[in-house]
């Protein structure tokens, strides 16, 4: 391959043949890969390098005597990007190596690189300099592409069972179809708030009485609510809606569609979490909440026993405020007592109408809803309904929000005239669901935190302001000259992900 003109002037693009991985399976061919050089090793008129894309890394062999503008190496940073041309061979070692014959810098690394032999242990730095983790530790790339392959596959899932994917505001005029603190926020030209929307849901039914029969919608969801390895106040959110359907197909959708993309994964629906291996083949059980909280306290109360239930409560640590019914201690103790120790996976059925305001009420258990939630390694992973179609009844479970609300209740919903006449214009028996993708993909990936599956997570502001933007040229001159191979000695041979 002919040499590049001056390989320290950044060109305007670079012309790559094969990424790392397709490198890899080029032996004895010609190829130019790009990426960056993440570990260098010099050997007198030898150097060596690592090459990592993000397909993988690669051994690249430079020459005194096979490489253009050998030299010129030693003006190469570690951390920075390069292209490199040449021959595709096995070293003596049985590595599969570049041999170059010539390279060009693409961006040169003006910053200090990880040490090669820790990696990036900073917790902190992780988090707020996702660019350097990914870098730094291959396994975090891994968890991001297969994050996009997840909801690549959730799309193609349920485009297949005939869903149609829509868009709906994320500016809300009111906030609605969860239970949950909003962020507020001003638009001026209205001069009026609007509420970053806590769900989706009123406006996916509104398609569906529009007669868009299936509907789903994936999108960025805000709750100002606390923050845990559990919980971004901004996170993923999957939605569907099926006319025609109930609680039921819900459920098959969800164990469906999870067990198909651990199989896709894995090639198995069983798979690891915390230790643990968790069978997510289809059918999963049902356990209505009544019954899990009788276990966890021994005994046997119904929602007609409120003084019983109180009782429990108080013996649980949970103090009963004035405004709950016995449906809100039941949900109550079941978050203290049971929910994160089921291991599951399991749906979690029979919720009290209390707290399931837009579920249409069971057709066997009076004071219960037909709604589930998909508990998996003690987390909600899905939340689903038979929908609420009344107008009447809905406005009767809005009222009594309201009346929450208006006790103090910031997570109580709001009366919605506009979505009572979406319902007034007739909405069909319809099943919905609900699917946090973040938890979702925490489960596939092995992730501890939700933190590790959000590129870019919400984090507590530093004590101190960060500097004003300097130029270039001030840039270069309060940092430390970065490593080169001149100024360097012996480099590690890659850089751990640990």
């Amino acid at each position: 391959m002919t040499a590049f003109r001056n390989p320290l002037v950044v060109p305007y693009r670079f012309e790559r043949s094969v990424s790392v991985a397709e490198a890899k399976d080029s032996l004895e061919r010609e190829i130019s890969v790009a990426g960056r050089l993440v570990a260098l090793r010099r050997h007198g008129g030898i150097v060596f390098g690592d090459l990592r894309d993000a397909s993988g890394d690669i051994q690249v062999l430079f020459r005194a005597e096979d490489t253009a503008s050998f030299e010129l190496l030693n003006e190469v940073t570690l951390g920075s990007w390069i292209g490199a041309a040449g021959r595709v061979t096995t070293s003596q070692s049985g590595e599969t190596t570049i041999a170059a014959t010539s390279w060009q810098l693409l961006a040169r690394c003006r910053t200090g690189w990880v040490d090669g032999r820790r990696g990036l242990v900073d917790p902190e730095t992780r988090l707020r300099r996702r660019w350097i983790d990914l870098w730094a530790d291959p396994a975090a790339l891994r968890r991001f592409q297969r994050r996009s392959r997840i909801i690549s596959s959730i799309r193609r899932y349920f485009e297949e069972l005939g869903f149609i994917e829509v868009e709906t505001p994320i500016l809300h005029t009111l906030p609605g179809g969860a239970s949950a603190r909003p962020f507020v926020t001003h638009h001026n030209a209205l001069d009026a708030n609007l509420y970053l929307r806590i769900a989706p849901e009123l406006y996916l039914k509104r398609c569906v009485a529009g007669g868009l029969e299936r509907v789903f919608e994936i999108g960025r969801v805000f709750r100002n609510e606390g923050i845990s390895p559990r919980h971004n106040p901004e996170f993923t959110m999957l939605e569907a809606y099926a006319a025609y359907a109930d609680l039921g197909d819900m459920m098959t959708i969800t164990e469906e569609l999870v067990a198909a993309l651990a199989v896709e994964l894995h090639g198995s629906t069983c798979i690891k979490a915390d230790g643990r291996t968790l069978d997510l083949t289809p059918p999963w059980p049902r356990r209505p909440m009544l019954d899990l909280v009788n276990d966890a306290i021994g005994q046997d109360l119904n929602l007609g026993d409120a003084v019983s239930l109180a009782a429990a409560c108080r013996e649980a640590g949970v103090q009963p405020e004035p405004g709950w019914g016995a449906g809100r201690m039941v949900s109550e103790l079941y978050e203290a007592l049971c929910e994160g120790h089921i291991e599951g996976p399991v749906f979690v059925v029979d919720y009290p109408v209390e707290i399931s305001p837009l579920a249409r009420a069971h057709r066997n258990k009076p004071g219960f809803a037909e709604r589930f939630e998909a508990i998996v390694n003690g987390s909600e992973l899905a939340n689903a309904f038979t929908e609420l179609v009344d107008p009447d009844d809905q406005r009767e479970r809005f009222l009594a929000q309201a009346a929450l609300r208006a006790s103090g209740d910031a997570d109580a919903m709001p009366l919605d005239e506009d979505y009572l006449e979406a319902l007034r214009f007739g909405l069909p028996p319809t099943g919905g669901l609900g699917i946090g993708i973040d938890r979702l993909v925490m489960l596939l990936t092995g992730a501890k935190s939700i933190r590790d599956v959000v590129l870019f997570p919400t984090l507590k502001q530093r004590p101190t302001a960060l500097p004003e933007p300097k130029t270039a040229a001030e840039a270069d001159e309060a940092h430390e000259e970065p490593r080169s191979i001149r100024a360097g000695t012996d480099f590690p041979p890659q850089v751990s992900s640990s």
